[in-house]
């Protein structure tokens, strides 16, 4: 029999260490965080803010975080949930609504902080990548880093999208242009209208006409939403630009209205030993006498 060396042995038991909850889970990517938490000694106790990004299947989530020893605190945030409040009913999970989730956490976050005058960002969308510059007179802009968590940094990913609109609602997030929809890598050029496509859902607009000519019963049944909602084709660019406005104007978190029930529930309190065995007793009875009639 040939000689099998033992690889996991006493030794190595004993000096195992379990990696972080979050690590066993899948959930954080520590090698990123690190980096992007990490904060210079010479800037004492300032915080390192990032523009955290994550998606689910029904949502899109914008937040302006920092992170403390206690944990990371949120200073502002945005759902695509919000947008119905702004004209876009439908489509609340695609790469416009991404980039209008975005530019709606960079107008709240300046807001709060008294920058919204002052950092404007660029209000006329023409798709040209631009990052704000600090103005001659005054603070400098706010600054945040792009978290991406585990998703896939490929070109034309929605996370993009939602960077974009925080960069061109007025935050400060050093980028490039090589990840945006209509970034060329031969050429490495940005091919801008293929952008502003993007940002007022002109993919959008154009695949729903294709299939609405090859297959109208598929079509019926993918934008069931958008028919009901009476939301076109040729109507998404008007209702995006109209959403970027109306975010402009007022970005501040609306609570919706909670419903309260009539008659609030009251938890049965339990019954103690003694009031079990009568209780058991009643039951034992009742069957005896049931059991007589018949």
């Amino acid at each position: 029999m040939p000689f099998v060396k033992l690889q996991k042995n006493k030794a190595y038991f004993k000096r195992y260490q379990v990696k972080y909850r979050r690590r066993r889970e899948g959930k954080t990517d520590y090698y990123a965080r690190k980096r992007l938490v990490t904060q210079a000694k010479n800037k004492y106790n300032s915080p390192k803010y990032r523009l955290v990004v994550r998606f689910t299947n029904t949502d899109i989530i914008c937040q302006i975080v920092y992170a403390k020893i206690q944990g990371d605190v949120v200073l502002a945030a945005a759902y695509s949930h919000e947008l119905p409040r702004y004209g876009v009913k439908v489509g609340l999970t695609n790469w416009s609504a991404a980039y209008a989730t975005g530019l709606l956490v960079a107008r709240r976050v300046l807001t709060k902080l008294g920058l919204a005058d002052k950092y404007e960002g660029f209000p006329e969308i023409d798709g040209s990548a631009q990052e704000v510059e600090a103005i001659e007179d005054g603070p400098r802009p706010f600054k945040a880093f792009l978290d991406v968590g585990l998703k896939r940094t490929t070109t034309g990913s929605k996370v993009f999208a939602a960077m974009k609109g925080a960069s061109d609602g007025g935050v400060f997030v050093p980028h490039s242009e090589t990840r945006f929809p209509g970034y060329d890598a031969e050429s490495k050029e940005l091919d801008a209208d293929t952008l502003r496509d993007y940002i007022f859902g002109g993919h959008v607009a154009e695949y729903m006409r294709s299939l609405k000519e090859e297959d109208e019963e598929r079509y019926n049944s993918q934008f069931s939403r958008f028919i009901k909602a009476g939301v076109a084709a040729d109507d998404l660019e008007d209702m995006y630009a109209a959403a970027h406005k109306a975010i402009r104007a007022d970005p501040s978190f609306k609570p919706t209205e909670k419903k309260v029930d009539a008659k609030p529930r009251r938890l049965q309190t339990p019954l103690n030993a003694k009031q079990r065995k009568d209780r058991v007793r009643q039951k034992i009875e009742a069957f005896k006498r049931a059991q007589a009639q018949q």
